[in-house]
């Protein structure tokens, strides 16, 4: 079998010297900011300090400033260099690990189709999630898993054109996930679908820490010299975001960077910790990862749709089992602003959402 897997290099040029960067430096970095030690950076990053400090050492002498600050018996911070560097990237893996991983998706499933062999290939489309992508690395070293990040509504259209085994959505508490339930509904009416509710988690505001311009409500948000980064269209955040801005009668043209578009919640908090944005929309989860403010607004309920034809494949067994597992559960109590679904149990669409009678062939829009 072929796997594919395609990554963002770094080539860094200083007056007509040229270096790759080591993906290990920015892990190191990352260990830094949280626990202002390099020790605490070397158990991130799993390297030496040896290795930590040379690192850290040999770039800062690169670029021609010092990446840290070491002072006896106070510890280790970043300058200012290191931040912009540690931001740096954040954003690119936020922003672009997962069109590069959808890209070697599509190519590891066409190269594999031509020789006539994907064997154990579990193929997901999902709403970006954190506890998907935990239940991802779990199951990573032993499952051939091809993640692909959607919306809601392409990641179930996918999965009933046939493009993946598992489609992850989420639905909203409140008037607007009873509207939400009714579309998915009518949408899998009739489908031989299958949902499992994996987990609970809080969207909301996510600030600059100490929140400095004040972004309290979803009204803070048209405040003049507000920043704002958006989720994009067709996401299900994009969607309870847009609902909530009418609900409060705000005009979206009064929100500085309304028309600025992310892919994940990762991305948009890695804007807001680069100072280029002052707040988004997204996860408490996301919030925390980036050490920002967060304001809670809502909260929702995130799914896991299998077709019922394909439960029995052992790679999409092994998965869903592995949402139950107690261990799993656990460490999704871990993620802030989650709480793990315990039933367990596969139910219809209908047992859960109830549904209107839906047209022959009618998919989600």
């Amino acid at each position: 079998m072929i796997k594919v897997d395609l990554r963002a290099v770094w080539r860094v040029n200083v007056r007509g010297v040229e270096r790759e960067l080591d993906e290990m430096l920015i892990a190191v970095l990352g260990g830094l900011e949280r626990t202002g030690k390099l020790g605490g950076a070397t158990s991130d990053a799993k390297v030496s300090y040896r290795h930590a400090y040379n690192l850290v050492k040999r770039w800062g002498e690169f670029l021609g400033a010092p990446l840290v600050v070491m002072r006896q018996g106070s510890g280790t911070r970043l300058t200012p260099l290191g931040e912009r560097l540690l931001w740096a990237g954040r954003r690119v893996q936020s922003r672009l690990a997962p069109e590069l991983e959808g890209l070697a998706g599509d190519f590891t499933r066409g190269l594999n189709d031509a020789l006539g062999s994907r064997p154990g290939m579990l193929a997901i489309h999902a709403s970006h999630d954190f506890a998907v992508a935990l239940l991802r690395e779990r199951l990573g070293s032993t499952r051939a898993i091809e993640l692909q990040s959607r919306g809601s509504f392409d990641a179930l259209a996918a999965l009933l054109r046939g493009d993946c085994a598992i489609a992850g959505f989420h639905v909203a508490d409140g008037p607007l996930g009873e509207l939400m339930a009714k579309r998915y509904a009518e949408g899998l009416a009739g489908r031989d679908v299958l949902l499992l509710a994996l987990a609970d988690r809080t969207q909301g505001l996510i600030v600059a820490k100490g929140n400095p311009k004040k972004v309290k409500s979803m009204a803070d948000l048209a405040k003049p010299g507000v920043r704002f980064i958006n989720r994009q269209r067709g996401s299900g955040t994009r969607a309870l975001l847009e609902f909530m801005l009418t609900a409060a009668g705000i005009d979206r043209d009064a929100i500085q960077g309304y028309d600025q578009e992310e892919i994940t919640h990762s991305a948009v908090a890695a804007l807001v910790a680069g100072r280029q944005a002052d707040a988004g929309f997204g996860l408490e989860a996301a919030a925390a990862r980036f050490h920002l403010g967060f304001v809670p607004v809502a909260t929702e309920r995130y799914y896991l749709a299998v077709a019922s034809s394909s439960i029995e494949r052992e790679e999409v067994r092994a998965f869903l089992d592995a949402a139950r597992e107690p261990a799993f559960l656990e460490a999704v109590s871990g993620l802030p602003g989650y709480r793990p679904c315990m039933t367990g149990e596969l139910q219809t669409a209908d047992a859960l959402f109830g549904h209107t009678p839906a047209p022959a062939g009618a998919a989600p829009r």
